[in-house]
């Protein structure tokens, strides 16, 4: 879920992010990074509201060779990065300022997106007792992991920023679900759950719901 609270966080994430990509050149910001986002129409987990002039993708990243590029391995952690894609083709802008986006599992929960705390809260739980390396006849206990930046770092470049989304133009981030406890098939059934989209008068859009299914559908047995 976006709320306001995160919303002033993203602001803050969303100037820092094109601070920097006015100092690096092109060639070097996709180094790391996902490929660019393309017209969400083109996706197939896509909802479309024509009427509105506004389509929203949902493209999960569930293998380690898509999501590679992060510093941290999301789903070794029980969390799914799902990189969202919206196009504007109208005239007018729309506004995610209050936004609510869930993921909603086959058995009907509710999941608001992660935040950084909650993803280095695992960690750590994962880490505190350590582990054993075998030296010969003996072990040696290592001291536990703390956090590190890496988190707060994939956070800040790769969440999802864009409060606005202009005429005829484009956003995508993602954003981190908890998956834990729904099994080893999580997509299967689930969706994602956009509402609270308002139109440049304030007004809500029709909410959007995106059947992971759809993205299941195209993906290799």
């Amino acid at each position: 879920m976006i709320m306001v609270g995160r919303m002033m966080r993203l602001r803050s994430l969303l100037s820092v992010a094109l601070l920097a990509a006015s100092c690096v050149p092109l060639s070097a910001a996709f180094e790391h990074g996902p490929p660019p986002a393309k017209d969400a129409n083109t996706y197939p987990a896509v909802d479309v509201h024509a009427n509105e002039h506004v389509a929203i993708a949902a493209e999960p990243y569930n293998t380690a060779e898509k999501g590679k590029f992060f510093r941290v391995s999301y789903l070794d952690h029980q969390f799914l990065p799902v990189r969202i894609i919206i196009t504007n083709s109208g005239d007018r802008p729309i506004s995610l300022d209050q936004a609510r986006i869930y993921f909603i599992s086959a058995a009907g929960d509710r999941i608001p997106a992660a935040e950084p705390d909650d993803v280095e809260r695992r960690i750590s739980l994962r880490d505190k007792k350590g582990s054993d390396i075998p030296v010969g006849p003996i072990h040696l206990h290592t001291k536990p992991k703390t956090p590190n930046s890496k988190v707060e770092r994939d956070f800040s470049e790769f969440e999802y920023q864009a409060l606005v989304v202009e005429p005829h133009t484009t956003r995508a981030g993602f954003l981190f679900f908890d998956i834990q406890g729904l099994g080893s098939s999580p997509l299967h059934g689930a969706k994602l759950l956009l509402r609270q989209l308002k139109d440049a008068d304030g007004k809500d859009l029709f909410y959007f719901e995106i059947p992971f299914d759809k993205y299941l559908q195209t993906q290799p047995q």
